[in-house]
């Protein structure tokens, strides 16, 4: 079940809403448990014992960090924690990594070592950071052991960013579930949030994402330089609309439930570096790595050398994280280069150099790493790749650039502006005014938007969610 689906707008939603708020307060964890397990199984009927399964190791792992400290023990610590850690990372390796390292090792030996063959738990990248962070930080001493099982299992399951995050830890929800305050004002914010996230998603993530499939189904080795370059564009706002929509529609549902999540985006796109825009992508990621993995490592403590090879660990990991492919890897490693040029001596310069020229700098950058994230084939992404570069078997440009171009000129436009924080400053104008002016333009605008996305998607039956492979 997706949040832009008519069964989930209109049947689960709504019922696991009323449900909610008309049973008393201590029963409402419980409720969000069993709506959220409900939420998942309706995809992975089977795959859901994988969920409750970290659930309850990370539970009594947390409860046993905590019973030990209390007796003054130093190793038991160690041991829950290793047995976290290991029984986490051990169902992810099996069940995301574990047929890319045999079908590598076949390709590099020529063995012929059968694959697992193993279906991908939705999601299972999100809730194993989840769970992992409550036992490291109760490991830390940073929070305090969860008590009540049911209130675990609801964080841990939590339906409004389970499959597609933000990744949500612990420690910034622990207060809420124990004791949250639901209100009108959250509600209704909430609520605004969550449209304005599904007409992200419906109205221009899926519209771009079908110029991008286009471009992607045509012969590779006839593709101009110019549709190329169109292609991972759209690729470019399909990506950044998609999981910055399901963002806002996880933190709008998080308010609507009494449980607010820090933001996931802030407008990456009008970053002037790459070193700033990996501060405002994905941001509850690179907190987990940099919380997690970076900083335990030594970060920059241990002099430049050790920082070098931290960072180098941090973006490996960072794409295999997005998924089992060696284009991920190559991405991730991409990233890892620039960071590591910007840290070295490209800052300095780019702060001298006027913003247009580094804001271009770095698009240019970022569209091209989004080139080599969006195709696992090797040979198309070469030749994807040869065209971009102005070495394309289709020339410079064709009928089929101008074409896709002039087809979806107000979409790319439209892409192009809602992706900056321009509209931001309207809603500033907007909150600005008087009271009943606010409420009638704020309704008029929330309704025009979800009856666009609803007719959008009864009409349309193309809808991928690009995270949910994550």
């Amino acid at each position: 079940m997706v949040f832009s689906s008519l069964v989930f707008l209109f049947r689960f939603l709504p019922v696991v809403l009323l449900i909610y708020y008309l049973a008393p307060k201590q029963f409402r964890n419980l409720i969000l448990f069993l709506s959220s397990i409900f939420f998942y199984a309706w995809g992975e009927p089977i795959l859901v014992c994988l969920m409750i399964f970290s659930s309850i190791l990370d539970f009594f792992m947390g409860r046993g960090i905590g019973a030990a400290r209390r007796m003054g023990n130093e190793t038991l610590p160690k041991v829950f924690l290793t047995i976290s850690l290991v029984g986490n990372l051990g169902l992810l390796a099996v069940f995301k990594y574990a047929d890319f390292f045999i079908s590598s090792i076949n390709t590099v030996t020529g063995a012929e070592i059968p694959l697992l063959k193993l279906a991908l738990p939705i999601g299972i990248s999100f809730y194993t950071f989840q769970t992992l962070s409550y036992t490291i930080d109760v490991y830390r001493g940073q929070v305090k052991p969860q008590r009540n099982f049911i209130a675990f299992a609801a964080y841990v399951t939590l339906f409004p960013q389970l499959i597609a995050g933000p990744i949500v830890r612990y420690k910034t929800v622990a207060r809420e579930l124990r004791r949250r305050k639901e209100s009108l004002r959250d509600f209704s914010s909430g609520a605004f949030r969550f449209v304005i996230g599904l007409s992200k998603k419906v109205l221009i993530a899926n519209s771009v994402g079908a110029v991008f499939d286009e471009v992607a189904a045509m012969n590779s080795s006839e593709l101009s330089t110019m549709t190329a370059w169109l292609g991972v564009v759209a690729f470019t706002f399909q990506i950044y609309f998609d999981f910055s929509g399901y963002s806002d529609m996880a933190i709008g549902l998080g308010r609507m439930f009494g449980f607010h999540f820090l933001e996931n985006f802030e407008h990456p796109y009008e970053s002037t570096s790459i070193t700033e825009f990996w501060r405002r992508w994905h941001i509850s990621l690179g907190t987990w790595f940099k919380e997690y993995v970076y900083i335990p490592l030594g970060g920059n403590r241990r002099g430049f050398k050790r920082q070098v090879i931290n960072i180098a660990i941090v973006w490996f990991l960072t794409g295999m994280w997005h998924g089992a492919s060696w284009n991920f890897v190559l991405w991730g490693v991409y990233y890892g280069i620039l960071l590591v040029l910007e840290k070295l001596f490209l800052l300095d310069k780019l702060e001298k150099l006027p913003g247009i020229l580094t804001h271009c700098y770095t698009m240019v950058l970022v569209v091209i790493g989004w080139a080599f994230f969006s195709f696992s084939d090797v040979k198309f992404k070469g030749d994807f790749l040869s065209a971009l570069l102005f070495r394309a078997g289709g020339g410079f440009a064709d009928s089929r650039f101008v074409y896709l171009l002039l087809s979806n000129l107000v979409m790319f436009l439209i892409a192009a502006i809602g992706s900056t924080s321009i509209p931001m400053l309207f809603g500033k104008r907007v909150f600005a005014m008087s009271k009943r002016k606010r409420a009638l333009v704020v309704g008029l605008f929330m309704g025009i938007c979800l009856m666009l996305s609803l007719c959008s998607l009864v009409s349309d039956t193309y809808n991928p969610f690009l995270y949910f492979r994550f």
